[in-house]
């Protein structure tokens, strides 16, 4: 068939089909409008015409009340016109209500409420008669004994009319809706059915002319991308046309790529094997160039090599000519005992002694028994592998050396053995040719001096010789004797010599030689410190790349994620459902790829081995609850089976990382939901002894599987199974990568078993002590066994009300009604248990937290009596806790004692806490800190003392803060003062700037000289205006300084309250209000004057509308240069909100320049960046920055610190 008469005919039939579409469209369209206006002119009216019959009658009964009860004559004329105008309406709405009324029970409802309607109509001309005519008691007395029920008579015939309306609506409500569905399922059906054909339509007709080019685009796409090999899309095209011939081409190109590729892969890996090699070759040589003795010689060579290749065991035996032949003398071992060392060993005897006699290495794989057992101070191992290597040195054996390993040594690691035998043999021939050199020329000079000796002899004899002649003959012949042997031993001297001499040349060959082996070392030196050099340039340019990747992401994402919020919240009521849902959608897509992106910066920090570790003890059973609460609904929303459960005997507790476990198990549960269509998917925790003790974690799915060519390519950055740009499922394949690296710093791993189409198991394999992990961790993770089918597991029981493990067996499950509770917030767990243990011998009750933010939610949930708290904590530092802690109502009043390394006693006094004791410290001040505890908690009463010599302010200050929770002391004076703190303790102080005898200053100096009153807080309270120098002065001393205004007695209030740990609960309730409308958002934001200094106008234009929102007035700069010179214009702003990444002056410059003006020193500016790397916020808070937050900036949290420091 011709492509013209195709295409008519295809769009013929999409014509027909989107005319009947149109039709059918058009006649549902049209019942639907039929019911919607039969809804709202008749079931909607008769609603709102009985309701508002029922509200007239409501206000009708009101307003007869108030004719009878208000007594005079301008009140009565008004409430009678009010009663005449609401009867009009009521008797209107009833003659509506009988009008609109059908047959049926619509019509007996309508009757009952208009007889009852009649009779109340009746009731009220009655009433107002009487009252007209002056007979208000009898006017009161018919409503009470009439009135009354015929009201409640009409109200209720009213409401029954009302409800019977109302069903009638929603039944034509429902039948409408009904009707809409219904025509969403033609309109689906017919459309869906159109598209079929259409789609079938186009496909014949386009297939034939489109087959040949798609499969030469597909051809072309991996040819683009790099994609040689067979596995890529390469289809034959049979026809001899074009596409056949082109097809052809590409084919035979790509073979010969792939081919070349092959090649290039091969010869690079050869390179680096040959770099290491070599780099091995050279280290070893260095080491043994120093050596002066065989042993010492041996001993490093065999350790070096052992600690390279990886084996347990080592010795070197070394051929040595004795006595009784030539035997194998030992000369150096590694981790080898002295009990299974042998000595000597003749040749020919053992696997080291053949080998000395055949020349040949032997390895033996697989040993058994006792032989060459690996011993350490736990016990023995059996080895796997055991070889011996000869040393041979002018196809000569000189020495023997065996390794054995629990493992097998790979090929290049047996190149590297044979490779540094060789030179081995070279350099140790060279060290014992010298050592021979320097023994013949030891023999040597003791012949020379023997020949000296016996030269003295000879002249001796030659004056014997001439004092006797008798004995001349004898002695001339002993004299030739001796000559003769002389010239023997002068030849053998001469021999000897000779021998030296050509010795040395050799070893001068020799050193020539080493120095040319040393030159070329130094040569593949300098080209590894290079390629060291540039893999540390390319780090960092990678962590440079994150860093402005996140801020470039994070910045855009920031004004996303508020003004998405801001939108659905819908505060106007401007916003249609879908328009909301619009917006929530917005919203967790943006925190969706917020996650990506902290994926992505995780990835980078476990590559770069920057990833911290919290270690802690986690309770299994909690976290098998907290996986089936996560993923519980997931799995019912897929209709799939989920079982949780342990196999066989499992310990309750495992010391690990629990964020980064948590972190693992919902990667992986995540996959196998994504992944699973039908069927189940179980978490199985059980208990492994071999190799050694470990708890295995199985997640195991009945889901699409994974094939085996493509299991290792899932734990690769980046990579999915199926990479195409079809894939059904989504996902960045990071979730994969960064569980098995996590798993690998948690001295694991993780395991896959898979069969496409069946399902998958990964394992995660963790010891049960991370700190035995530590070294595992940095070698190759132990090969795990094999896994086990396990029988089918009945589900976990839910556990209720447990909280989060501890790295103590603390009392956290046996608390009481009325046990006195003590939180300790501290991470060094030695001390923890020693605070412990002092708590439960003082009667406390003692719960521990390891991390801040832990802290802080058992803080918040058990409401202690008392905290200890440390300051450099993990996650949430100390000064973050106890700055929530006190501005938390529920939690202010808890006295707070640090103890800590940090010393900032006055800062954290000024911030609430009852005390501090600095670290380390002994016993006894940790006995007196309770003894602090114990003394506060056992007090009722708190202690005040007020210094303010005006009298009427005084009494003032008293009712202020008086309440039975408070022993008030009001003095006048500074002398009065002094008494009365040396006769009794207080708890704070509050003290008028103007007072006299003695003034302020030197009764604040008499206090904190005093060792018992230096920690009192102390609250200045004063009317006038202080200059810095003054203010300056007084923080030294005092906690709080407060200028009397509109709003001080509040705040004298909040303070005091703060400094004497008040319930704001048991106050009274109009203090309670005091203090609540002093902390609400309003109170705080209403009026303050921000400056926002960013160059995103996304963001500028997210906070300016979310700030002003609040009443705040928000001004604005674009650079660093910009903000200065507003401060600089208008130096009142309340708080500034300070980008860090801005054109012509950053963050950093900018904060810094505020502080060195002096007008700026303690104005609060709260640093916003989109850098989230390690050191970021040191680098803030040194540059001037009061307090620091990451975009995108979550609402909650920047509010919560703009009201932490705007309050200050």
């Amino acid at each position: 068939m011709k492509m013209k008469t195709k295409l008519f005919m295809g769009f013929g039939i999409l014509l027909v089909l989107i005319f009947a579409l149109a039709g059918v469209g058009m006649n549902r369209l049209t019942t639907t409008d039929s019911s919607i206006k039969e809804i709202y002119e008749n079931r909607y009216q008769k609603v709102r015409t009985s309701t508002q019959v029922r509200n007239d009658a409501a206000e009708l009964a009101k307003g007869i009340v108030n004719l009878l009860l208000i007594d005079s004559e301008e009140s009565d004329k008004k409430n009678a016109e009010a009663v005449k105008t609401v009867s009009g309406k009521v008797m209107q709405g009833l003659q509506q209500i009988d009008q609109f009324s059908n047959e049926g029970k619509e019509r007996e409802l309508a009757d009952e409420v208009l007889l009852h309607g009649k009779r109340f109509l009746e009731f009220k001309d009655q009433v107002v008669r009487l009252n007209q005519s002056g007979r208000q008691a009898e006017a009161n007395s018919l409503r009470t004994t009439v009135g009354i029920d015929l009201q409640d008579r009409f109200t209720r015939s009213m409401g029954n009319l009302t409800n019977f309306h109302s069903e009638a609506m929603d039944a034509a409500i429902q039948q409408a809706l009904s009707d809409n569905q219904q025509t969403m399922m033609y309109t689906g059906l017919l459309t869906l059915i159109g598209l079929l054909l259409s789609v079938a339509i186009m496909l014949w007709i386009v297939f034939g002319f489109s087959r040949g080019l798609n499969i030469l685009s597909a051809m072309l796409t991996n040819f683009a991308s790099g994609k040689w090999g067979h596995a890529a899309y390469r289809v034959p095209i049979t026809s001899n046309d074009e596409f056949g011939r082109l097809a052809g081409v590409f084919n035979r190109l790509a073979d010969d790529l792939e081919q070349a590729t092959a090649s290039e892969r091969t010869l690079h890996k050869m390179n680096e094997d040959m770099l290491w090699l070599q780099t091995q070759i050279a280290h070893m040589y260095a080491m043994l160039e120093d050596s002066r003795k065989v042993e010492e010689m041996a001993q490093t060579f065999i350790g070096e090599l052992a600690r390279i290749v990886g084996a347990q065991d080592g010795a070197l035996y070394v051929l040595k000519q004795t006595a009784s032949g030539t035997k194998l003398a030992l000369a150096g071992t590694y981790a080898r005992s002295e009990s299974t060392a042998a000595a000597e060993l003749p040749l020919g005897e053992g696997l080291v002694g053949q080998c000395a006699k055949d020349g040949k290495p032997i390895t033996v794989e697989g040993v058994v028994g006792q032989y060459g057992a690996i011993r350490s101070a736990f016990g023995e191992l059996e080895p796997l592998t055991l070889t011996v290597q000869p040393v041979e040195y002018d196809d000569e054996v000189i020495a023997v050396f065996e390794l054995v390993s629990l493992k097998s040594f790979s090929e290049l690691e047996q190149k590297l053995i044979k490779q540094t035998s060789e030179n081995l043999g070279v350099t140790l021939n060279v060290l014992m040719g010298r050592l021979r050199i320097e023994e013949l020329l030891r023999i040597h000079q003791l012949l020379t001096d023997e020949l000296q000796s016996q030269s003295e002899e000879l002249l001796s004899q030659q004056d014997e010789l001439k004092a006797s002649n008798e004995k001349l003959e004898e002695q001339t012949q002993a004299l030739r004797a001796s000559e003769e042997q002389l010239q023997r031993q002068q030849e053998e001297l001469e021999q000897s010599n000779d021998a030296l001499v050509r010795k040395t040349v050799e070893l001068e060959e020799q050193v020539r030689e080493t120095e040319e082996v040393n030159r070329k070392i130094e040569l593949t030196k300098e080209k590894l410190e290079k390629q060291a050099l540039e893999l540390a340039l390319a780090s960092r340019y990678k962590s440079e790349f994150l860093a402005n990747m996140s801020h470039e992401l994070r910045t855009p994402l920031n004004s996303l994620l508020i003004l998405s919020q801001l939108l659905k919240e819908n505060k106007e009521l401007n916003l249609t459902g879908k328009q909301v849902e619009y917006a929530e959608t917005i919203y967790s897509s943006g925190c969706d790829l917020l996650k990506l992106i902290d994926d992505v910066l995780d990835l980078a920090k476990v590559e770069s081995g920057r990833m911290e570790l919290h270690e802690e003890t986690v309770c299994l059973q909690e976290t098998a609850d907290s996986m089936r609460k996560a993923f519980g609904p997931i799995a019912r929303s897929k209709g799939l089976s989920f079982e949780v459960g342990f196999g066989g005997e499992t310990p309750g507790q495992l010391q690990t990382d629990s964020g980064r476990l948590k972190q693992i198990l919902k990667n992986l549960l995540s996959n196998a939901f994504k992944f699973t269509q039908s069927g189940s998917v179980r978490l199985t925790i059980r208990q492994l002894a071999e190799p050694r003790p470990m708890v295995a974690f199985e997640v195991e799915d009945t889901g699409i599987g994974i094939s085996s060519d493509k299991q290792q390519l899932i734990f690769e950055a980046f990579q999915q199974a199926d990479g195409t740009t079809s894939r059904k499922y989504g996902g960045t394949g990071l979730g994969l990568s960064i569980s098995r690296q996590l798993a690998s710093l948690l001295g694991g791993a993780i395991e896959l078993e898979s069969e496409e189409g069946r399902g998958s198991r990964f394992t995660l394999y963790l010891p049960h002590d991370a700190r035995l992990a530590s070294g595992a961790a940095e070698a190759a993770p132990a090969a795990m066994p094999p896994s086990t089918e396990w029988p089918r597991l009945a589900p976990l029981p839910l556990a209720s009300g447990e909280m989060p493990a501890t790295a103590f067996m603390d009392d956290r499950d046996s608390i009481a009604e009325g046990d006195r509770v003590l939180l300790i917030i501290e991470d060094d767990t030695h001390f923890a248990a020693i605070l412990l243990d002092m708590a439960r011998s003082r009667g406390f009750k003692a719960v521990v937290a390891l991390q801040g933010d832990k802290g802080l939610q058992l803080a918040k949930t058990l409401q202690p009596d008392a905290i200890l708290l440390d300051i450099q904590l993990p996650v949430m530092d100390g000064w973050s806790v106890l700055v929530q802690l006190k501005n938390d109502a529920s939690t202010r009043h808890i006295p707070v004692h640090v103890i800590s390394v940090v010393d900032e006693v006055h800062q954290g006094l000024s911030m609430g806490a009852i005390a501090w004791l600095r670290k380390p410290s002994g016993k006894e001040h940790l006995e007196q800190a309770f003894t602090h505890i114990l003394s506060f908690l056992n007090r009722d009463l708190r202690n005040l003392l007020i210094v303010e010599p005006d009298e009427v302010q005084r009494e003032s200050l008293v009712n202020l803060i008086a309440h039975d929770d408070v022993r008030i002391t009001a003095v006048a004076s500074g002398g009065e003062a002094l008494e009365v703190l040396a006769a009794q303790p207080f708890d704070c102080v509050v003290l008028d700037y103007g007072m006299t005898g003695p003034s302020v200053y030197e009764l604040l100096d008499r206090i904190k000289a005093d060792e018992g009153l230096r920690r009192l807080p102390i609250v200045i309270y004063t009317g006038k205006t202080l200059d810095k120098k003054e203010q300056l002065r007084l923080k030294k001393y005092a906690e709080s300084i407060i200028i009397k205004d509109v709003k001080s007695p509040e705040r004298l209030l909040d303070e005091t309250s703060l400094f004497l740990h008040r319930v704001e609960e048991n106050l009274p309730e109009e203090k309670q209000q005091v203090l609540q409308k002093l902390h609400s958002i309003e109170t705080v934001f209403k009026g303050k004057k921000v400056l926002l200094v960013d160059d995103d106008i996304r963001n500028v234009f997210a906070l300016s509308n979310l700030l002003e929102g609040l009443g705040m007035q928000v001004a604005f700069a674009e650079t660093g240069r910009q903000a200065l010179d507003s401060l600089d214009r208008e130096p009142d702003f309340d708080l500034v909100l300070m980008d860090i990444m801005m054109p012509e002056m950053d963050g950093y410059e900018a904060m810094r320049a505020i502080r060195s003006d002096e007008r700026f020193d303690r104005l609060p500016i709260i640093a916003l960046t989109a850098k989230a790397m390690k050191d970021d916020r040191e680098k803030c808070i040194q540059a001037g920055a009061s307090d620091y937050i990451t975009k995108p900036v979550h609402t909650e949290q920047l509010l919560s610190l703009m009201r932490v420091w705007l309050y200050k």
